[in-house]
């Protein structure tokens, strides 16, 4: 007797948001030949599959072999014709060959449709029974019927007689967290680690990737860290790099983030906007502004981040944290061509100020003055005062501290910084009239 290929169904089963996909085989794992031959065998009675039956199923099983589905499909429906004078076992396989089919033309629907009819009947093995059942789950998940999934894996629970497997664990996981029954989701994806964990096997990357994303929803940052340093060591991916510095700044453990980060910029993992952003926000917190303002530029050079004023802005600040007050102008000067307000020029002038370059100091005070929209417009006429001062411009500078006066946020600075400059303007005029 020939012997055809084994139906074996394979669906992609899926989760959105953080979680990747996965494969689960699809059973029914049903060899004609040998079901026609052993159907007699069984531990439970089960009817005969008639040599009649047999062959029109086999008919119909090559044609869709052969890749002609229309003609398996109708092999069937003739077959079906007849279903009054077939017996259970033989109408079950009737319908696990439309299943099949209907599976492999992705008609998810009528797949499920036709395996449940496969197990409404009684008369058929137990083997067969268990694996349409849990192929029926596993087709419900595919086809996003979640709860439909969990009520057949009950159902295949209760005529198993063996310890379900991680696969069993890891389906019911997956639909809980869809319906966002985290905390039992939490507890069978748990489960399944667990059981291959104890044979010295490892978790598989997919399975790691849905207990993140339920600890996450969970709100267990550390227990997510604790995930994703297993998904560094056993997978060593760029992005799982970052995740984990990522939740290393959320549970307060910057020293940790820092090393993560320093690694995953020193092995080449640094590549998308975010990963740029994230590296210079880390260096800025750990106190290394230097690290920071290059960070975020070589994010700009590598095209991947945009030389926004923020981003220049962000640079530009942190040379002046770093105390490098020269390194930060070029990035000041761009970053006011992209704005129209005058802050920036404000913050040109207090940098030129300490440069003691008075001349570009007085000019972007000017400048950001003209401009306006100012957050603290009176920090414009200090600068500027301080500047007209410094080139001894005595009344210029009179003139922008008394400006400066009438604002109550600098006003008592004003007053001592007009007294100053009044004196100094006399002590000057005197050692001139001496000179004469």
């Amino acid at each position: 007797m020939k012997m055809f290929k084994k139906i074996t169904l394979i669906s992609a089963l899926f989760s959105t948001g953080l979680i990747a996909p996965s494969l689960i085989s699809v059973i029914p794992n049903v060899n004609l030949a040998t079901a026609y031959a052993d159907s007699e065998t069984k531990t439970k009675r089960v009817p005969a599959l008639r040599e009649k039956v047999y062959s029109q199923l086999a008919r119909a099983q090559k044609l869709a072999d052969d890749g002609q589905v229309a003609e398996g499909l109708a092999a069937l429906d003739s077959v079906k014709e007849r279903v009054s004078s077939m017996n259970s076992y033989e109408v079950a396989m009737m319908y696990n060959f439309y299943g099949f089919i209907y599976y492999n033309e992705n008609k998810l629907d009528k797949a499920i449709e036709s395996f449940k009819a496969v197990i409404a009947e009684e008369s058929i093995p137990e083997s067969l029974r268990l694996s349409t059942t849990f192929s029926l789950a596993q087709l419900a998940m595919a086809n996003n019927e979640f709860e439909s999934t969990l009520s057949f894996l009950d159902q295949w629970k209760e005529v198993n007689t063996q310890a379900p497997k991680s696969n069993f664990y890891i389906l019911k996981a997956q639909a809980q967290y869809q319906l966002k029954k985290y905390n039992d989701a939490i507890n069978n994806i748990n489960t399944a680690i667990d059981l291959v964990e104890a044979d010295g096997e490892l978790p598989k990357e997919n399975w790691l990737v849905l207990q993140r994303a339920i600890y996450y929803s969970l709100n267990q940052p550390k227990k997510v860290a604790d995930v994703l340093e297993k998904m560094v060591t056993l997978y060593d991916k760029p992005q799982y790099w970052i995740q984990l510095g990522g939740m290393y700044g959320e549970i307060g453990a910057e020293k940790k983030q820092l090393a993560t980060f320093e690694t995953a910029k020193q092995r080449g993992f640094i590549k998308s906007k975010s990963d740029y952003m994230q590296l210079a926000q880390v260096y800025l917190m750990n106190a290394l502004p230097f690290k920071a303002a290059e960070a975020l530029d070589n994010g700009i050079k590598a095209g991947v981040v945009e030389d926004s004023a923020k981003n220049l802005t962000f640079i530009a600040e942190a040379f002046v944290q770093a105390r490098e007050d020269k390194k930060s102008l070029p990035f000041f000067l761009a970053a006011t061509e992209k704005v129209e307000h005058g802050n920036l020029d404000q913050r040109l002038a207090e940098i030129y100020l300490n440069l003691e370059k008075y001349d570009e100091a007085a000019d972007h005070a000017r400048l950001a003055l003209n401009k306006g929209d100012l957050t603290f417009e009176s920090n414009a006429y200090v600068a500027l005062g301080m500047a007209q001062f410094n080139l001894q411009n005595f009344d210029a500078s009179i003139l922008a501290f008394e400006q400066a006066e009438k604002h109550k946020k600098s006003a008592n600075l004003a007053k001592q910084w007009i007294k100053y400059v009044k004196r100094e303007k006399v002590h000057a005029e005197t050692l001139k009239q001496a000179l004469l």
